[in-house]
């Protein structure tokens, strides 16, 4: 009898258990959400610091454009190792690498005095990457069918951050001055890494994941090639990197260009160009937090990819012959949601079709790709822009993607079979 009472309590403390279980969860990755929201915050607030602060130090367009291209290169560099790190150390332990590098990058830059300081408080940037390992936090908290759901929440994060990050960046700086701007970066960079502190748990990997990753601990090591050669040998991992990259390199040049764009062509003055970034962080918000989460919910990866590359390939053909900024705030509905849905769903996929002990790894790969977009966006989009102006990168880019959508079409067709994952 006692016995037969024992079992029944333990199944009724079953769904209780359970439902605290998520509700942790749930908590971890509104505190994630927020940790993002925030870096995004103090990377735009940068934004607003360094360029007056290289102008300040005798940068021309030339060198500035070096400076950037280093960044590129170092998290280009520091992607893969970063996201192995995360697998093999667990996630507070990623995210408080990225959260103090930022703080360092912040110190750093509210000393620097001279070019040499400024190229020096780039160095950080190799291990600054919040975004990478909030997604690992999401990655390894929610089920395969809802983590496109849930990744895409990041980017509502993003769209926050732009608004609040150039206007408190901007207003800072023009009333105390870069190094007051710079040093509330630090403030705040630390109060993003007392928060991973005291809510983000030392792992979130499951239980088999973490044993797994656990036991072979003594066999990895964060600089092994290896392991990420064995990563790209699995299924679809090499194709959907091939598309990643080359599908998204045209629309990376555009907006690595953009600030040329908006200053050249465009002729705004900084303030205009200031409500032209508050306009993208909102249809950013509206696209990332209303309709990413309930496209994914209905629609299959595959047809959401086809849906993405196609509509990228139109952005381009209206960017190509866009006159005035009326023109492009009208592509820009259309360009973030195609960026949105692209970058989610390939991100999804690819986390997917690795062993959930390995997503991080992968996360990283993913940071790398936007890294050597943006390491080699700045040369071919100037060469572009110079040679053949704005229509060029409009055009390539249209041409780029209608080139990947017939592949992708043509694969799909060749595998009538496919079901919605």
């Amino acid at each position: 009898m006692s016995r037969k009472g024992e079992t029944t309590e333990e199944t009724s403390r079953a769904p209780v258990a359970s439902r605290a279980n998520e509700a942790e969860r749930m908590k971890t990755i509104y505190i994630v959400y927020l940790i993002c929201a925030l870096d995004i915050t103090w990377m735009f607030l940068q934004f607003s610091i360094t360029p007056y602060l290289a102008k300040k130090l005798g940068f021309d367009t030339l060198w500035f454009g070096y400076l950037q291209t280093m960044v590129g290169v170092v998290q280009l560099l520091g992607g893969p190792i970063f996201g192995r790190f995360g697998d093999l150390f667990g996630a507070r332990a990623a995210l408080s690498l990225a959260c103090g590098a930022n703080i360092v990058f912040f110190l750093l830059l509210a000393i620097a005095d001279s070019p040499a300081m400024l190229f020096i408080h780039k160095l950080p940037t190799i291990f600054m990457h919040v975004l990478p390992a909030s997604q690992m936090v999401v990655t390894d908290l929610t089920e395969p069918e809802k983590r496109a759901g849930a990744l895409s929440k990041i980017g509502l994060c993003f769209g926050i951050g732009i608004i609040v990050g150039s206007t408190l960046g901007g207003q800072l700086s023009k009333n105390f001055g870069e190094t007051f701007a710079a040093y509330f970066g630090v403030a705040g960079s630390t109060l993003s890494f007392l928060l991973v502190l005291k809510f983000i748990p030392k792992t979130t990997k499951d239980g088999a994941s973490k044993s797994n990753t656990q036991g072979e601990n003594e066999k990895k090591s964060v600089f092994n090639i290896g392991e990420i050669i064995r990563l790209m040998k699995f299924p679809r991992v090499m194709p959907t990197f091939f598309i990643k990259i080359v599908a998204g390199l045209p629309s990376g040049i555009f907006q690595v260009m953009f600030s040329i764009i908006a200053l050249e062509f465009f002729k705004l003055e900084p303030e205009q160009n200031g409500y032209l970034m508050a306009y993208f962080g909102i249809i950013s918000m509206i696209v990332q937090g209303g309709v990413i989460g309930r496209l994914t919910a209905r629609y299959s990866e595959n047809s959401l990819l086809l849906l993405s590359i196609g509509l990228s390939s139109l952005v381009g053909l209206a960017q190509a012959y866009m006159q005035n900024v009326f023109q492009f705030c009208l592509s820009v509905v259309p360009m973030v949601l195609s960026l949105s849905v692209f970058n989610v769903i390939t991100d999804s996929i690819l986390t997917k079709s690795v062993p959930s002990s390995d997503t991080g790894t992968m996360l990283g790969l993913c940071a790398s790709v936007q890294s050597l977009i943006r390491t080699v966006g700045p040369t071919v989009g100037g060469f572009l822009y110079v040679k053949y102006g704005v229509s060029s990168i409009g055009l390539i880019q249209f041409f780029v993607n209608v080139a990947v959508f017939v592949y992708l079409l043509q694969r799909r067709l060749n595998k009538p079979d496919e079901r919605k994952e």
